[in-house]
């Protein structure tokens, strides 16, 4: 259970020496408790409190990885049940199946579909698993398996079984990729849990109800292995989003551990349906799957479900912004329109949508307004002539063009004539106010 600042403040050393960049004691306790500061920035606390505030600060949703390097994938962490109360704090990860029992030619088409990444708002959107499964029940035709997708992928993997000589041929070929071992159950719990130990690998807890998960996820938790995916083993989509509710409300609310875990759920298991897998799986992104096992990846299912993990797993008291610069749009060249607007992700997106409309080449200033939408930007004095002037100046865009015309926003007419004062030699245009209306002008462009 996370602690107040008061409480931090009590079993810190109060020397208010400053060293960990903040006047007092007080002050470091209270940046601790919202998360401002990390507790090895005091040099003088002693272990025992480390140990007994890093247990205290510890989420009640354990953060779990699963992979290594670059594309190692983090999920759980999670603190509380709503984005608006704080924010959720790691994307659930999207898996791709790929069994043993199909044939070379399938094997390599469902590892290049799962490369299939978006670029939006400036983010790479792509999936981070696959999920191999035994489905032949050969433990070497597995191990093959494994070693083919270990040398043609950097994903992070899941290794599905519940025998645990086939998890540990699997095993074989890839711990050092750290896997997650799919699954403990009642039946397999002593052997999959010395394989879990013996790897350092995280493992999936499987069960036929909550209650029978809890008793899992302490016996593995009495075992030493606290690295824990839970499987609720319902398989039908009303009793599976009861379920991720309940474990969510326990873990949170009630502060019962034995369910303080991320979950994986197997949208593949409860349709034949593409499109309807798509669907149940989108309502696992909102409520509350942390992995979310997928029976392929198409890109018309695949695409929409990113979209919405990046809209619901944004910070909400932090604006979605785009990098400041200059983008092409069309293949612009040296007569093409020069547009100005913030970096406002939705506004950006809107803009740059209706250029593309247009089908007129043209040059995108983004200016950084800290995520604000022009109007608020401007009335917070972030998006001026002061500011404005300074950063087409030094864009590069005057390079790029033979003209002098900066097209900006309606909303912004009011700084037309401080642009012009500022941007010598520039003609300032005062465009639509709403970006719907960008067509029609880029029809009356001339250079």
């Amino acid at each position: 259970m996370a602690l107040t600042g008061i409480q931090i403040f009590k079993l810190l050393p109060k020397t208010n020496c400053g060293e960990c960049g903040v006047p007092t004691c007080l002050a470091f306790a209270m940046s601790l408790a919202t998360g401002k500061a990390e507790l090895a920035a005091c040099p003088y606390v002693s272990e025992e409190t480390k140990a007994q505030l890093t247990e205290a600060a510890a989420p009640p949703i354990r953060a779990v990885t699963i992979g290594v390097g670059d594309r190692a994938f983090k999920v759980g962490g999670e603190t509380v049940m709503f984005r608006h109360e704080k924010r959720f704090e790691n994307p659930p990860g999207f898996a791709i199946i790929i069994s043993d029992t199909m044939d070379e030619a399938e094997v390599s088409a469902r590892l290049e579909r799962f490369k299939l990444q978006y670029e939006r708002v400036g983010l790479i959107l792509r999936p981070e698993l696959v999920a191999l499964k035994a489905d032949s029940g050969d433990a070497s035709k597995f191990e093959a398996l494994v070693s083919k997708v270990v040398q043609n992928s950097d994903a992070g993997l899941i290794l599905l079984s519940d025998n645990p000589d086939i998890l540990k041929a699997g095993l074989k070929a890839c711990s050092d990729r750290k896997p997650l071992i799919y699954a403990v159950n009642k039946d397999n719990l002593e052997a999959v849990a010395e394989l879990a130990k013996s790897s350092s690998c995280s493992v999936a807890a499987k069960g036929s109800n909550l209650e029978e998960v809890s008793e899992l996820t302490n016996r593995l938790t009495e075992a030493g292995i606290k690295d824990i995916v839970i499987d609720s083993g319902s398989r039908t989509v009303r009793q599976a989003f009861e379920d991720q509710i309940i474990i969510r409300s326990a873990a949170l609310n009630k502060k019962f551990r034995p369910l303080g875990f991320p979950t994986i759920c197997f949208p593949s298991e409860m349709t034949d349906d593409p499109m309807k897998e798509a669907v149940i799986a989108s309502m696992f992104v909102a409520k509350y799957g942390g992995i979310i096992v997928l029976s392929d990846f198409r890109g018309e299912n695949l695409f929409p479900l990113l979209v919405a993990r990046m809209n619901i797993y944004t910070d909400p008291q932090r604006p979605l912004a785009t990098t400041e610069g200059i983008y092409e749009i069309g293949g612009p060249d040296e007569n093409s329109p020069v547009l100005l607007t913030s970096n406002f992700s939705l506004t950006y997106f809107i803009v740059s949508g209706e250029i593309e409309n247009s089908k007129m080449p043209s040059w995108l200033l983004v200016k950084d307004t800290e995520g604000l939408s022009v109007m608020t930007a401007w009335a917070a004095g972030k998006f001026v002539a002061d500011t404005i002037a300074p950063f087409v100046k030094k864009c590069g865009i005057e390079d790029r063009i033979k003209h002098h015309k900066l097209l900006i926003p309606g909303y912004l007419a009011a700084e037309s004539g401080g642009l012009e004062e500022e941007l010598a030699g520039w003609e300032i245009l005062v465009g639509p106010r709403e970006g719907a209306h960008i067509p029609a002008y880029l029809k009356t462009w001339q250079s």
